[in-house]
């Protein structure tokens, strides 16, 4: 018995650490948003987020008791709500641990019924139940932070001219928030915000590099902390950092480019030997059955994992590249 929890254990490992090793740190507007969006380029300003929080709280208040028992069972739940809204949507923590623990009873559930063994059951099923909920939400974030990337040297351009025709910082930025559409024009949107407020630029900027953790922004705003300390012309260092971050991001993708062959082989030798197993296994299960009961199989299956996961770490190394 103690065995084929071995090779249970094995196997999610090596899953778990070939995920770990391959992944990296929206789409068109809704009717909906659009319709936010022109209330608050149009609008009062100071209503349009008074409504928001007041829409914030309300649905504070409705949030039923069964999400609040479900957000109590996920681990480190303020990291994860952190990555929640690195995703610019509105996704209660109750609700994505009520998808994760339903794809974990639907394929538990739907192994066991085929004839698989509990143990295997359990863990493939607890193994997808946490990685494609987290895959998702890491999918959504790139994206975001994909688009963010691609329009902030445009704003920054934006805050150049602003400036050089003789606006100061604070109303630059009030402009880029009302003027650049997506996820740059929120962000700023909510700087402005919070300057409305009574919080300092600096320290609205910091909440905002910290909760996007994107280097990009982290130099925008490391930037403008220099300069105020040394002084300068603030114009001509923020148009220096634009055209900085848009040779990094063309080197990005020149880099993306150059290893795209190289990470597609890592991944085909990497996932081969787990998809011939499961081929191997639908053709003939009893052949793939002594896997889970013969001892000398079980030790070899599990050396064999090991190696892999070696492997696949080492090629999962060999082909990511930090700019």
């Amino acid at each position: 018995m103690l065995m084929p929890i071995l090779f249970a254990v094995a196997v999610f490992g090596v899953l778990a650490l070939g995920y770990m090793a391959f992944s990296g740190p929206s789409p068109a507007k809704t009717v909906k948003r659009r319709l936010e969006l022109l209330r608050e380029r149009h609008g009062d300003a100071m209503t349009a987020s008074a409504q928001a929080q007041i829409r914030k709280l309300f649905a504070s208040r409705n949030q039923n008791k069964v999400e609040s028992a479900l957000s109590s069972l996920v681990p480190k739940p303020a990291l994860l709500k952190l990555r929640l809204e690195q995703t610019g949507r509105d996704i209660p923590l109750g609700k994505y641990a009520g998808v994760s623990i339903g794809i974990f009873v639907v394929i538990a559930a739907g192994l066991a019924f085929k004839g698989a063994p509990i143990l295997l059951a359990i863990m493939f099923a607890a193994f997808v139940a946490i990685g494609v909920p987290h895959m998702a939400i890491g999918f959504l974030i790139k994206q975001r932070l994909a688009k963010f990337n691609t329009n902030f040297p445009d704003a920054i351009e934006l805050m150049v001219r602003g400036l050089r025709s003789g606006l100061p910082i604070t109303e630059t930025l009030g402009i880029v928030g009302s003027e650049i559409p997506g996820p740059v024009g929120l962000e700023f949107r909510a700087v402005a915000d919070k300057m409305k407020i009574g919080r300092t630029m600096e320290a609205a900027l910091q909440d905002t590099a910290d909760r996007m953790g994107t280097p990009e922004f982290q130099f925008f705003v490391i930037t403008l902390a220099i300069q105020r300390e040394t002084g300068g012309n603030l114009a001509e260092t923020l148009s220096n950092l634009a055209d900085v971050l848009r040779k990094r991001a063309q080197m990005k993708l020149k880099i993306k480019a150059m290893s795209s062959e190289s990470k597609a082989s890592a991944m085909i030798v990497g996932s081969l030997p787990f998809i011939v197993f499961v081929l191997v296994w639908m053709v003939n299960p009893n052949y793939m059955t002594g896997f889970f009961v013969d001892q000398r199989l079980m030790i070899a299956g599990m050396g064999g994992l090991i190696w892999m996961s070696i492997g696949v770490f080492i090629m999962a190394k060999m082909v990511n590249f930090e700019i």
